[in-house]
């Protein structure tokens, strides 16, 4: 059986991929070396990279918390 998620399947792994790898990487990326180059506005800049993977988070668990169980044909039983 499969699960019948709020967001397709393919968003699903990029949003994930996004949330988990992709933003805390860059906002730790930005956070090291924005200073030693002068930078403007790093701590916001990291901020807002930190709460975007926060919210698509939010999102992808919110997604799999009201996935449906699906039976052959991907319906919900």
């Amino acid at each position: 059986m499969t699960k019948q998620y709020f967001i397709p399947d393919s968003m699903y792994g990029v949003l994930k991929w996004a949330g988990l790898i992709a933003l805390p990487a860059i906002a730790a990326f930005v956070g090291a070396v924005g200073p030693a180059w002068g930078w403007p506005n790093v701590n916001e800049i990291v901020l807002t990279l930190n709460s975007a993977g926060v919210l698509v988070g939010a999102l992808i668990g919110a997604s799999a918390a009201t996935a449906t169980k699906g039976g052959e044909d991907g319906q919900g039983e």
